[in-house]
Parts: C-alpha cells; sequence; structure tokens
C-alpha cells in the first residue's frame, strides 16, 4: 500500500483510511477468501451484544432505487462467542480490528467492553448508540445528548482502548450529541449510522421488511452524510470517521475534505466484498494524480461559498 495513504487514528497506525463498516463485513473472517485482511485499513465487526440475539424476521433487505434497506435486527453470536469463536481467527489474519458493541442499558454496554477487554487482538472499539435505553422509556441514546454523554463516560471508564462513538443522523442537530460524546471522554466519532425508512409494497399493502422499518444506506444517502460529517467535524477536535454511501476513491476523498479522518465502506461490500481496498487504491490514484503525498493535506479543506 502506498505511503501517501497511511493514516493514524486515536493512536492507531492504519495502511490506509478505509475501513469496512459494521454490519456489511460480518465478523472478517468471512470475507478472507475475498481481500486480504491485513491490507484493509481496517474491519468493524457487526454489532456485538452481551448475549447472542436472533436478529428480526424476515424479510431484512430490500433493495431501493439508490440504495438498501435493512432489518437485520443486530443479529449477532454474543461477545463471548465472537471473542472464543471468531476473535482467533480475526487476530491472525492481522487485520486492525474494531469491535462495534451495544447494548439496551449502560450496563449491558459496559459489560461487553469489559469482556473484551481481557482479549487480545481488538484495537478499539466503535459504540453503536443508536440503540432504545430500555431503562429510561425507549429513548434512544444518540437522540438524547445526556443519555449519551452517560454510556460515553460509563465504557470510557471501563475500557483502556481508544473508543469511537458511532452517531446517528436521525436527530434535529448533530453538533450537541457530536460534543456530548467528545465532552464524555470519547476518542473519536464516527458518522453516520443508517436513516430509519420505510418500503411499501403497494400491492399488498405492507411493508416490505418483517419489521415494518428499517435503516437506509448506500449513494442515496451520501450528500446527507457529507453535510453531517462536515457539521460534526466543525463541532469537535477529536477525530471523525466518515460513513454513508462511499463506493469510490472520490467518495472517500470527499468525506475527507469534508473533516474525516478515515471513512467507513458499508453497503457496496455486498456487491463488491474487496471494495474497501478497490476504494483505498481509487484514493490513492487520485492523490498521486492531484500530486498530493499524504491524505493528511486534504482533510478538512472543504471550502464553502
Amino acid at each position: 500500500m502506498s505511503p501517501r495513504l497511511a493514516a493514524s487514528l486515536c493512536g492507531i497506525s492504519l495502511k490506509n483510511p478505509v475501513l469496512a463498516a459494521s454490519g456489511t463485513y460480518g465478523y472478517g473472517v468471512e470475507f478472507k477468501e475475498f481481500v486480504d485482511l491485513a491490507s484493509l485499513g481496517g474491519v468493524v465487526v457487526k454489532g456485538l451484544s452481551l448475549e447472542p440475539m436472533p436478529g428480526n424476521p424476515p424479510p431484512r433487505l430490500y433493495e431501493t432505487q439508490a440504495g438498501l434497506i435493512n432489518s437485520i435486527g443486530l443479529q449477532n453470536i454474543g461477545v463471548r462467542a465472537f471473542v472464543r469463536e471468531k476473535l482467533p481467527e480475526l487476530r491472525a489474519s492481522g487485520a486492525t480490528v474494531i469491535a462495534n458493541i451495544f447494548g439496551y442499558a449502560v450496563e449491558e454496554y459496559v459489560e461487553v467492553a469489559r469482556i473484551l477487554e481481557d482479549a487480545d487482538g481488538v484495537a478499539a472499539y466503535e459504540l453503536n448508540v443508536s440503540c432504545p435505553n430500555t431503562r429510561h422509556g425507549g429513548i434512544v441514546f444518540s437522540s438524547d445528548p445526556a443519555l449519551l454523554a452517560e454510556v460515553v463516560a460509563a465504557v470510557r471508564a471501563a475500557a483502556r482502548r481508544p473508543l469511537i462513538v458511532k452517531l446517528s443522523p436521525n436527530v434535529a442537530r448533530i453538533e450537541p450529541l457530536a460534543q456530548a460524546a467528545a465532552g464524555a471522554g470519547a476518542d473519536a466519532i464516527s458518522l453516520v449510522n443508517t436513516f430509519v425508512a420505510l418500503a411499501i409494497d403497494p400491492r399488498t399493502r405492507r411493508s416490505r421488511l418483517g419489521a415494518g422499518f428499517g435503516g437506509l444506506s448506500g449513494p442515496a444517502i451520501k450528500p446527507i452524510a457529507l453535510r453531517l460529517v462536515y457539521e460534526a467535524a466543525q463541532a469537535v477536535k477529536i477525530p471523525v470517521i466518515g460513513i454513508g454511501g462511499i463506493a469510490s476513491g472520490l467518495d472517500a476523498a470527499e468525506f475527507l475534505m469534508a473533516g474525516a479522518s478515515a471513512v467507513e465502506a458499508g453497503s457496496v461490500n455486498f456487491w463488491d466484498p474487496a471494495a474497501p481496498l478497490r476504494i483505498a487504491g481509487e484514493l490513492d490514484r487520485f492523490l498521486e494524480q492531484e500530486k498530493i503525498e499524504n491524505i493528511s493535506q486534504i482533510i478538512g479543506t472543504l471550502k464553502l461559498n
């Protein structure tokens, strides 16, 4: 990988700034036949909960004209099984592993982090805070700055590894949430998670997804994601990871210019499993064409008219 792409995120050295997004790359090991995992910027594994979860009823995916709506329901094998069954092979691959974790109460987040703290091979944690807090009447952590700060501070106290907080776009303003995460001890923020969406079958007059609503991702959300990344990067001093409709090196460059220090490729992985590596290569060629020596030189360079 070209030295132009060398990056650092929360003290973690990355070969390139393009990571595979959580929920789109399984536990990483499933993709080792398609791509050299060690060559990726990193692998953010699918969300891990304290106990195994079966997920939502099918159908779980619906392809829109410019994106993908998913309603997987955070299906996963649970953090203990991940540490026992998946992490050893993932660690042996040489991948930079970021564990995405979630819960429905602050204590669940903390316990998942505590279990991972005792395991080798994890570089950082990414908190999925787009979950309803069952202890507070179902208010989503990511929509309330106080609740967000509470869960981030609790995990920060329990974790020695870098802590990334993944923010939801389903809020009125992103700045208060970004600032709450940073103030509570986050080392970085990542955004955006999916947009709450609905697809209807007009013949049956029912949702096309078994759970009703789902999360929209893919090219359709990129312009909004870029705006939110820019606003968040202006609001905090910690690094920002950009997510949302990234499918090419130029897409990645746009997020970096908006203020991101790294990016995560998501929906594109479903039809191109080697997409993160391809995107990194395209980004490198763009830098070469523009005579830019390192990606750090384009971060935050957007000029609004």
